[in-house]
């Protein structure tokens, strides 16, 4: 059943599909961040460790909410590794070190990636795709990868 929500089909699916697009970054960020958590070293490891474990579950909240996102918009949200390959902005490669300033840098890279692409999107879910729930909904989003990359930010200067 299609959901009656003021939002013609082809809008609703337009969103969706750049909500896709979120979801893959999101989950290829999830994946980055368990890698930091799990392969860190270093003076630091502690209190980085339990900081990187804080960010992987904030990501994984994130992640359920932007699939659930693409449910209430009447689509079905992907959920094959491959294809988050294939439409993410984010690469899965990393070629540096395992030290906190290495890991915090490289996570710093994929927040402010994530912040560009949302930013993007904002006011064109409102306006062209007549979506101000997504928008609203995307600006949220937005501010906690706003203030997750002033924290990683905060760490390297």
């Amino acid at each position: 059943m299609k959901p009656g929500i003021g939002i013609s089909d082809e809008n609703r699916k337009v969103v969706a599909d750049q909500l896709a697009i979120l979801l893959a970054d999101e989950f290829i960020l999830y994946t980055k961040t368990l890698n930091a958590h799990w392969n860190l070293v270093g003076p630091d490891f502690h209190s980085v460790h339990v900081y990187f474990e804080e960010l992987y579950g904030q990501s994984a909240e994130i992640l359920d909410s932007v699939a659930e996102r693409i449910r209430q918009l009447g689509h079905f949200a992907p959920a094959k590794l491959k294809n988050y390959l294939q439409i993410s902005h984010l690469t899965e490669q990393y070629e540096g070190g395992n030290d906190s300033l290495s890991l915090i840098k490289y996570l710093l890279q994929d927040h402010e990636s994530i912040i560009e692409f949302i930013r993007g999107n904002i006011n064109t879910f409102a306006d062209q795709h007549k979506d101000a729930g997504t928008s609203d909904y995307v600006t949220g989003l937005m501010e906690q990868h706003e203030k997750i990359a002033w924290m990683l930010r905060a760490h390297v200067q």
